[in-house]
């Protein structure tokens, strides 16, 4: 089935822009047709994939649906897209969350409709391309390009307030990161050249070379920078509670559920299997942010009085988890790390648009200015609950596998890791469960809430599918896991390697004890 007759990939990705194109043309006052444009582009290209996850063989390691033709010969780089079990998953949950966004700002976005979803098809483009380049020249535009509209969604249509802060604080962090990275896939390139005279930017070319340890501990500090600040790993969080309290209801859910998980993409896509030893050499200052973050971000949550930043600072924690799964080089680990990067996507993301319907109706965020509202608004209450169950790990929810997943694989490398990383489990329940206390249940205190308008069934709608999937990997998580273990195990075994090589050189060589690595390593 992956002999698709067209070019799948390519349309995929590319679709979103030339639906921005057609909305150029459409006459700006048409506000009708500009949605509808958006709404069926959208459509279409959630559409290429279940195509692609419909052909996807689960039993396959590599790359699926290649395409590859040069681009630039001289230079070596080509244009080479390609999907595997790590990315099939997030490119699924991109093209998935394409029409609800569009569904959800049908009202809420008044003023500059065609701007927005220009915007807002631009940034699907480049999530789309950052999940299924195979080209790091390539990967990289795809990761400047995504950048622009996320922060023209902030500066445009954010909250008045504090928008332009939060848009030009976005936009520093992660051009900051990114020039690392950009440096880095320079160093990477021209010691490729140096060492075997093959100019290249593919990732299979770079898989296959042998880097000096030292080279790989630069290259993975200056990929790991940009990733870091994606996630946002602590203590590179800063931006974020920012972004996500000035954004509006669908910037906010792009952010949480797809722009955050390219980080943790990265770490797995390429710093674990380029850089192995390195990898294994960060593992301790990787897992001790992992757990601060955790941590750090749940303490957080329990003094936050704006729901949107308290669902902003749970995502420092709940990603923290992410991080720790992938450094801990299990099959469970990575598994659970790739699957919570989903199930955060979607349960955050049904978080801020439920914060976002409530900031409609009653014009603030402000916890203290609710109470009691599960009975004006008792569905909106109903799906708010699932959405804080789901986010806290309920088992028959979403959030339950990837943390198990993870826990247990850290369990089974330092129980002390796992220990320490359950406690933001707990806290997660503390801070979710109060925040649904004071926000939904005792007596209705100010006279404006008694006549909230309860959720209208176009926002009911967008909320079933979300709540279907999280049921749906709570139940049966072995069709999404399988997808992806070949592709795991992939990487996994190239970091598992240099563990080994490590312990045999150590017992050789007792002095060795006291590093991670042989006194001749070079």
């Amino acid at each position: 089935m992956e002999n698709v007759f067209f070019p799948v990939l390519s349309a995929m990705v590319f679709t979103p822009l030339l639906g921005a194109l057609l909305l150029v043309f459409v006459d700006r006052e048409n506000r009708p047709l500009q949605r509808w444009v958006a709404l069926v582009t959208m459509a279409v290209v959630f559409g290429f994939a279940l195509i692609v996850y419909g052909g996807f063989d689960p039993a396959r390691a590599g790359m699926q649906f290649e395409e590859w033709t040069p681009w630039i010969p001289a230079l070596g780089i080509s244009y080479h897209l390609g999907v595997d079990g790590i990315s099939l998953l997030l490119v699924m949950l991109t093209a998935f969350l394409g029409p609800i966004c569009v569904l959800a700002c049908w009202r809420d976005i008044r003023d500059r409709v065609k701007e927005f979803l220009v915007c807002l098809l631009l940034l699907q483009t480049g999530m789309l391309g950052v999940f299924l380049a195979l080209d790091l020249v390539l990967f990289y535009l795809f990761w400047e390009v995504m950048l622009i509209p996320m922060a023209l969604l902030i500066l445009v249509w954010g909250h008045p307030a504090r928008r332009v802060y939060a848009a030009v604080k976005f936009f520093l962090y992660t051009m900051a990161g990114s020039v690392f990275m950009l440096v880095g896939i320079l160093v990477l390139y021209f010691h490729q050249a140096k060492t075997t005279g093959t100019y290249s930017f593919d990732l299979t070319d770079f898989m296959a070379l042998r880097l000096p340890f030292r080279l790989q501990l630069w290259l993975f500090a200056a990929f790991g920078v940009a990733f870091a600040i994606k996630v946002p790993m602590f203590p590179f969080h800063t931006w974020l509670p920012d972004a996500h309290t000035e954004a509006p209801t669908v910037g906010s859910v792009v952010l949480a559920a797809v722009l955050l998980k390219m980080g943790t993409y990265g770490f797995l896509r390429f710093n674990l299997p380029l850089f192995p030893e390195a990898s294994v050499f960060f593992t301790p200052l990787m897992v001790a942010l992992a757990l601060a973050g955790i941590i750090y971000g749940a303490f957080m949550c329990l003094v936050q009085k704006d729901l949107k930043r308290l669902i902003a600072y749970s995502s420092v924690s709940h990603l923290g988890f992410v991080l720790l799964g992938l450094f801990t080089f299990t099959l469970q680990g990575l598994q659970g790390s790739l699957i919570q990067m989903i199930n955060h996507g979607l349960s955050t993301g049904a978080l801020f648009l439920l914060v976002g319907m409530l900031y409609e109706r009653r014009h603030t965020r402000m916890i203290a200015d609710f109470g009691g509202l599960s009975t004006p608004v008792p569905r909106l209450a109903v799906f708010f609950m699932i959405a804080t169950l789901a986010s806290i790990g309920l088992p028959g929810l979403n959030g339950f596998v990837g943390e198990f997943l993870i826990l247990l694989g850290t369990f089974k490398v330092r129980p002390l890791w796992a220990a320490l990383g359950a406690t933001g489990v707990i806290l997660a329940a503390w801070y979710m469960l109060w925040m649904v206390q004071r926000v939904f249940f005792g007596e209705v205190h100010k006279e404006e809430n008694r006549s909230l308008l309860d959720l209208v069934p176009r926002e009911v709608g967008l909320l079933v599918p979300l709540v279907a999937c999280m049921v749906w990997i709570g139940v049966a998580p072995t069709g999404f896991l399988k997808k992806s273990e070949p592709a795991v195990d992939r990487v996994l075994a190239r970091v598992q390697q240099v563990q080994q090589t490590a312990r045999e050189k150590t017992q050789l060589k007792p002095e060795c004890l006291v590093s991670w690595y042989p006194a001749d390593r070079k």
